[in-house]
């Protein structure tokens, strides 16, 4: 019995040393499990949405559409009052964003002709993160120039990509297939309807589905909460670009209603046109999706590490049926998509960085989406490239306004319907109309925002010196491109949808 005591004591000290081995080793895994989870740099979510405008969020004013998921990341981060696009319509908008020019320097200066691509000189945001090792993806839609090859994103610096290349394909919301990694991957249930009168040279993808099977939006957010799954250990960068609220724009020229979604959800019994209706829902999914992203960051114990970005790439649109005014998506302001007026580019932007961005706040200084490249840069250490014209504005975000540089202006011009221009320089705005159709008179504009946030009242003729010197400065600010002119309608440079 003496001999069985001695062996029983033995055992419960092995036992006893076995658990705490065990537990020290436990904590050590979880440990070093927090710290791979816990870089120095962020990681980044950048959602990028299409054709949302700036009264369409409940954080912005929007009355009717909830968006409780994009309030609360509003709530939780800072939200930019006075934030503009790259440019007024997509592929411009997406270039500028990408490379940090403004379009009067950008390779892609609108999404016609064919022939304008990102450069490979040029750096982009995606090129720059994944030198300092970071995983890049871009979900959605690419569409940045015409007419990119399936193996566009790569060549620009991500290492995943999947959706739509072309911008046209992106309006089909029912494709018959999307791109993985610059292969084709069919999508189950959906067939295009060929008895359309289509345009001969309307570009891959594009149409009208006849059989409805498998939604986008399901496809790329599966595919997105993947992509942060498997990167979940090391640093990542998500370029995730829905492409909605826009509309399906050969569907709503050859049925008259392309907004398209899988129901009207909760506004099915509205009693609005259905196009409205789609709008709508096409909302209410947008911010479902910035919930479920959230939640899968959260979950994953990575929330606290990451920055997510949510931003438009132009104004709200009248395409597919939809009216931009049913629901006030330019908020106060003049204009909509293809406009140059603050509605055509003024657009939201929410950026939340836990335990960087103060919860709960607003940045009212002017930015711009070229200045997201510089900003990046900064935060991982990155030397910016001196051929940009963005500005950082990390000391925005970290609450460090003194700091702040300030831009000399900020620029636009846009070819289609007559080619227009327009720079902001303080809180003058200059705007310029029928610059290429030489049949037309060239319009001069004149605004002071914080007197007339509205454009509402052109007071050039009382400030033509001011006008003068804006002037100049558009002089400055543009550079010709080797494909089209600006001041030349020679080459056809509009769209038809």
């Amino acid at each position: 019995m003496f001999y069985i005591m001695i062996d029983l004591k033995k055992s419960k000290i092995f036992l006893l040393v076995l658990i705490v081995f065990c537990a020290c080793k436990e904590k050590k895994q979880a440990t070093e499990e927090k710290e791979s989870n816990n870089h120095e740099n962020p990681n980044i979510v950048f959602i990028y949405v299409d054709d949302l405008g700036y009264g369409d969020l409940g954080c912005y004013g929007q009355k009717t559409i909830k968006t409780p998921n994009i309030d609360k990341l509003a709530s939780e981060g800072i939200l930019f009052t006075q934030h503009y696009a790259g440019s007024t319509v997509c592929a411009p908008s997406r270039a500028a964003l990408l490379t940090g020019k403004h379009t009067g320097h950008t390779s892609v200066r609108g999404n016609s002709p064919e022939g304008q691509l990102l450069e490979d000189e040029e750096v982009t945001i995606s090129e720059i993160l994944k030198s300092k090792g970071y995983h890049t993806g871009t979900i959605g839609k690419w569409g940045i120039g015409n007419d990119p090859l399936p193996n566009d994103p790569k060549r620009n610096g991500f290492d995943h990509a999947y959706g739509y290349i072309n911008m046209w394909h992106a309006h089909n919301f029912y494709p018959e297939f999307l791109y993985r990694n610059g292969v084709k991957e069919s999508l189950p249930g959906n067939e295009t309807d060929i008895s359309y009168d289509y345009d001969p040279n309307m570009k891959e993808g594009t149409g009208v589905a006849k059989t409805k099977e498998t939604y986008v939006l399901d496809k790329f957010q599966e595919d997105a909460l993947n992509f942060i799954e498997e990167n979940k250990e090391n640093p990542f960068f998500l370029y995730y670009c829905i492409n909605m609220p826009h509309a399906n724009n050969e569907a709503g020229y050859f049925t008259g209603d392309g907004m398209e979604v899988p129901s009207y959800g909760q506004y099915a019994d509205e009693e609005w046109p259905n196009p409205e209706k789609g709008f709508a829902q096409m909302m209410t999914l947008i911010d479902n999706t910035v919930g479920e992203v959230e939640e899968k960051l959260n979950e994953l114990g990575i929330a606290e590490n990451t920055m997510i970005v949510f931003v438009s790439d132009n104004g709200p649109h009248n395409e597919g049926g939809h009216d931009a005014d049913f629901f006030d998506s330019n908020g106060k302001f003049r204009g909509y998509k293809r406009d140059l007026y603050e509605g055509g580019i003024r657009v939201p932007l929410i950026v939340k960085w836990p335990g960087k961005v103060e919860p709960n706040s607003v940045a009212s200084n002017p930015v711009a989406t070229w200045d997201f490249l510089p900003t990046f840069a900064d935060i991982v250490a990155f030397d910016k490239p001196d051929d940009i014209d963005g500005v950082s504005f990390l000391p925005t975000l970290l609450g460090e306004t003194e700091s702040q540089e300030k831009h000399e202006y900020l620029y636009w011009e846009f070819y289609e319907l007559g080619g227009r221009q327009a720079i902001r320089v303080g809180d003058w705005k200059y705007v310029k109309l029928n610059v290429r159709d030489k049949s037309t008179p060239v319009v001069k504009e004149l605004y002071n925002l914080s007197e007339d946030p509205m454009e509402s009242h052109n007071i050039i003729t009382k400030n033509e010196e001011k006008a003068a010197e804006l002037e100049a400065l558009i002089g400055q600010a543009h550079t010709e491109h080797e494909l089209l002119s600006l001041f030349s309608n020679d080459t056809n440079a509009e769209t038809r949808f």
